[in-house]
This record gives structure tokens, sequence and C-alpha cells, in this order.
């Protein structure tokens, strides 16, 4: 039987986000019923899914979307990245309080609010939340042109996105925002799921040890149960050297927007990252801690703006509003 009535929240999810309570299976197999199949007593004996399962866990996903946020479509290829929806949505929730700070706890909403989603992938799956929840505008990076079509007919696909996201094609690799901005762009937020492993050998190392923590055997060549081609999961240093690329080049685009951000997977990191951009000079830096289930991870966030250009910027773009 499956049980739709518990109300037992995950751990450290954000207040607003739509699955901090568990899932509630019976509503998800309403909206997406290949799903059923996928849904197996776990060792508890309560109605769960194989998360070590890759199908099961793009069927949540897409069940996910569907019953909470309303989309209808969302098809992508397998090989490309299956993100968990819930640890998405609340990178984009603690961003929305971050922009907040600074403005009487007020979350600025609707179209004049902009954000650069950097590594936007096929899944298009920040800038859906942050349409969704937010109705902010969204302008996706990608080095992938693959990812960038496959990007754009989810978005064709969905009337509720019509003409809030637009793509950008990143022709080079090694660079994050040279290339993408130019100096007419206002972004009031810049977003960033960085690559976090040095190699595919890591990755699919660091994938091993995920599925056995889930409970799955994995065997033969090992298949990450998330997915994900190798520029979504690879990166020459890992995520350390990619955020501090970031921060090198958005001193070039100081005056172009409000608050950079990324996700740290390592507490470690997070030093170093503080002292580099004390040496960029950057005015204001914070770090937001965020967890999802039994994972911990860090937004770092920072901007080169004054508290007067801060405030000259709001006034001039943040017309919408809603309470924190």
């Amino acid at each position: 039987m499956i049980e739709n009535k518990n109300k037992i929240k995950k751990p450290r999810l954000h207040a607003r986000n739509k699955n901090r309570e568990k899932y509630d299976l019976e509503a998800l197999i309403t909206s997406n019923p290949d799903l059923k199949k996928y849904v197996v007593p776990n060792k508890y004996g309560v109605d769960s899914i194989d998360f070590s399962d890759a199908a099961a866990v793009k069927l949540l996903n897409k069940a996910i979307l569907n019953h909470y946020y309303s989309i209808k479509h969302w098809n992508f290829p397998d090989e490309n990245l299956c993100p968990p929806i819930p640890g998405r949505a609340d990178y984009l929730h603690h961003i929305a309080d971050l922009l907040s700070l600074d403005y009487q706890d007020k979350i600025p909403i609707g179209a004049n609010i902009r954000c650069l989603d950097v590594g936007v992938g096929a899944n298009c799956i920040y800038p859906i939340i942050g349409v969704t929840e937010y109705g902010w505008r969204f302008i996706g990076s990608d080095t992938n042109k693959k990812s960038i079509e496959i990007a754009q007919k989810i978005v064709g696909s969905n009337p509720s996105l019509a003409g809030k996201i637009q793509f950008r094609w990143q022709a080079q690799p090694q660079s994050i925002f040279n290339n993408m901005l130019t100096a007419e762009d206002k972004i009031d937020i810049s977003i960033c799921n960085p690559p976090f492993h040095t190699s595919k050998q890591t990755a699919q190392k660091a994938n091993i040890r995920k599925v056995k923590n889930l409970g799955g055997k994995p065997t033969g060549a090992p298949k990450l149960n998330f997915s994900g081609i190798s520029t979504e999961l690879v990166f020459k240093g890992g995520d350390f050297e990619f955020i501090k690329t970031m921060m090198e080049e958005s001193k070039l685009f100081a005056k172009n927007c409000y608050w950079f951000t990324a996700l740290v997977s390592k507490q470690s990191n997070l030093k170093r990252l503080r002292l580099f951009l004390q040496k960029q000079k950057a005015n204001n830096t914070k770090i937001i801690p965020m967890g999802t289930g039994n994972k911990s991870t860090q937004i770092i966030a920072w901007t080169f703006l004054t508290k007067r250009e801060r405030s000259i910027w709001r006034s001039a773009r943040w017309t919408q509003t809603m309470p924190k």
C-alpha cells in the first residue's frame, strides 16, 4: 500500500520547497502512470522507488515536474544529466532569499528579474523552476550545442515557459562569462552547478559509491544513476578551478550582475575561494549552507557592487515582490 498521508519532512530542505515532505507517490503515479512499475517496498516495508535505477529516477522527476510545476513535456536523452528536482529547487529558493536580504525581506519576482544559468544543460531545470516559482526570466548558457537544442525543445513544448528563457552557446569551453555577457546585459543573479569531478574516472568512482549507498549493486561498466555527459560532470581541477575561473571573469562584469553565485561541493574549498575573492576585491561575500537528504553543500555568493549601487539597481529594476 502506498503511503500518501505521511507528513515526515526531509532533512534541511527549504521551507518553500514543494518536496519538503515525503513524496506523495499516489499523486505522482496519477501524474505519470509509467512510474508505478518502479514503486517497490524498501527495507522498512514502505513503498518507494529504487534511487539507484536511472530510469526510475527520471520518471520520478518527470512526475514531480508535472504534478508540482505543471510541466507536461520534459524529454532529453538518457546520456544527459537527470537532476534531483528537490535539490535544484532548494538552490533557487536560497537565491531568492539572498535577493531579499537588503530588500526588507521581500523577494523580487516577475519578468524584470533576469537570471543567468551557467551550464544550463539539456534538462533546463533551473530556468523551469525559476520561471514557475518566481516568474523570473532566464539566460541559459552551455558549451554543448546539442544540449541547448534539446533545452529549447523543452521550452517550446511548454507554453508556460514561452518567451521567458533564452539560450546562448559558449563557444569557448574554458570561459564562463567571457563571450557570454555583453556590456549592456543586466543580470540580477547568476547561478551555477559546476562540474564537480576532475576526470571521468573520479565521476565513475563517485557514482559507484552513490549506488552502493542507495542499496544498488552496480555490475559491469558503471552507469550513472543521474546520468550526465562529460561536460556536465568533469572539468580539469574540478569545481574549485571552475569556480575560480568564474570569479576571475566575474570581475570583468562587476557592474553587470547584482549577485554571482555557485554551488561548492566541498566545505574545504570555501576558505580558498573566499581568499581568492578578497584578492578580486569583491565588495561582499556570503556562504549559504544547503542540504538535501544526507548530502550537504554550500552556495558561495559575491558581488562587486557597493551598497549604494545595489540600492540604485533595486530601485530601477525590482518592481514586483513577494514576502519571504
